[in-house]
């Protein structure tokens, strides 16, 4: 499955199906609902996509593929374990809360997708998820965070995941507020027995 073709009017196709697939879901999102808000014939969407399975497939890549770009440009330079885990935990929550749509449906659409798009995709996640694993496991080493690297991750990852239900971007904090937030909870040296 190839889904990497660049072109402008794609990657403008694909923004509108991640705001329709965030805004409704994208079980109830219709080809004719993309069609009409693309501008275009239900026929010629498939012009640029074999189906709607290929165009939810499109819009995770592009989420995936934004969150990788973020996260690298914000590690890059990033020595300190501590600081790397607060760039990266800032990143995240960039992608989730700045740019709603595409990354938001990867997570709640991962589900609807086929095994064929889900063996296509499940290389950036884990090249994503490694990332994670890797600042993670600096931290630990570094003795600046305590625990099992694959449970904090995912409590981590978890938490961050979960502020696209409850985050006011109206509200009293920013995103890079709830980065440092989680990052001194994280970084807590209080054990409980």
């Amino acid at each position: 499955m190839t889904l990497t073709n660049n072109s402008k009017r794609r990657k403008e196709l694909v923004a509108i199906a991640a705001r329709l697939f965030f805004e409704q879901g994208y079980e109830r999102t219709t080809v004719r609902i993309l069609a009409e808000a693309m501008g275009i014939k239900s026929g010629s969407l498939f012009h640029h996509f074999t189906d709607k399975q290929a165009i939810l497939c499109a819009v995770i890549e592009s989420g995936m593929q934004s969150a990788m770009q973020i996260a690298h440009e914000a590690l890059e330079g990033v020595q300190d374990p501590q600081d790397k885990l607060l760039a990266l935990t800032k990143a995240h929550l960039s992608t989730l809360l700045t740019d709603r749509n595409a990354h938001v449906v990867a997570l709640y659409e991962w589900r609807s997708l086929t095994p064929e798009s889900l063996h296509h995709l499940v290389g950036l996640r884990d090249e994503y998820e490694s990332l994670w694993r890797s600042v993670i496991q600096e931290c630990i080493q570094a003795d600046v965070l305590h625990g099992e690297e694959s449970v904090v991750r995912h409590f981590a990852l978890g938490a961050l995941n979960w502020t696209v239900q409850w985050y006011d971007p109206q509200g009293q904090r920013t995103p890079d507020d709830l980065a440092l937030a989680l990052v001194n909870l994280l970084m807590d040296r209080t054990h409980f027995n």
